[in-house]
C-alpha cells in the first residue's frame, strides 16, 4: 500500500469518527428533549437511543454529513419541557415546535443554534422571559413565539437581529416599550398585539424603555 493510499484512509478514518461523534452528540441531545415530553400520539416512537444516527429518526432531517437541520415536531400534541441539550444542534436551521402543549422556560441555550433560521415556538405554554441570548442568532429570518405566556420585556438586543423578517410575541403578557430599531423598525403592530403591559414604541419618545413595574 502506497504512502498516498495510507494517508487516503487516514484522513477517512478520522472523517467517520468526526461524523460518529457528532451523531452521538446530536442524538443524546434529541433523546434528552424525548424523556422530557409526553407523546400520546407516539411521534416519537422511532427516537431509538440504540441508534447512532439519529438522520433514521421521523420528523429528523439531516444534511449531506449527517448532521440534525430540521426538527418538525409542530401539533404533535407533545406536553413537557424545552432541554438546553437542544443547544448541541449546531447545524439545526428550523425549530419547529409550535401547537404543542410545551410548558416551562425559554432554554437560553437555543442561542447557540448559530445557524438557526426558522424559531416556530407559538401556540404553547411557555413561561418566563424571552432569553437575551437569542440575539445571537444572526441567521435566524423568523421568530414566532406567539400565544404563549411569556412575560417581560422584549430584549433591545434582538434589534441586532438583521435577517429577521418576522417577528411575532402577540397574546403573550409581555410589559415595557416596543423596539423601533434595525429590524424592528419595519415590524406592524400586528406582532405586538394582546400584550396588555406593552406600552407602545420607543420611536413616539414618550415612553421610557425602563417604566417601572415591568417584570
Amino acid at each position: 500500500m502506497t504512502m498516498a493510499s495510507l494517508l487516503l484512509l487516514q484522513v477517512l478514518a478520522v472523517t467517520l469518527l468526526n461524523t460518529l461523534a457528532n451523531a452521538n452528540v446530536e442524538g443524546d441531545a434529541l433523546f434528552a428533549f424525548r424523556r422530557a415530553v409526553r407523546d400520546p400520539k407516539k411521534v416519537l416512537q422511532s427516537w431509538d437511543p440504540t441508534l447512532v444516527d439519529p438522520c433514521t429518526w421521523f420528523h429528523v432531517t439531516c444534511d449531506a454529513d449527517n448532521r440534525v437541520t430540521r426538527l418538525d415536531l409542530g401539533n404533535a400534541k407533545l406536553r413537557g419541557r424545552l432541554v438546553p441539550d437542544l443547544g448541541k444542534l449546531e447545524r439545526l436551521q428550523y425549530l419547529e415546535l409550535y401547537m404543542n402543549n410545551m410548558v416551562g422556560s425559554i432554554p437560553e441555550e437555543i442561542g447557540e443554534l448559530k445557524s438557526l433560521v426558522s424559531l416556530d415556538l407559538y401556540h404553547n405554554n411557555l413561561t418566563g422571559s424571552i432569553p437575551a441570548p437569542l440575539s445571537k442568532l444572526s441567521n435566524l429570518k423568523f421568530m414566532r413565539l406567539n400565544s404563549n405566556l411569556l412575560i417581560g420585556r422584549i430584549p433591545r438586543q434582538l434589534t441586532q437581529l438583521q435577517n429577521l423578517k418576522i417577528f411575532d410575541v402577540s397574546n403573550n403578557d409581555l410589559c415595557g416599550t416596543i423596539p423601533t430599531t434595525g429590524a424592528f423598525s419595519k415590524f406592524k403592530e400586528e406582532s405586538f398585539r394582546n400584550n396588555s403591559r406593552l406600552e407602545g414604541p420607543e420611536l413616539m419618545g414618550f415612553v421610557r424603555y425602563d417604566t417601572g413595574g415591568c417584570k
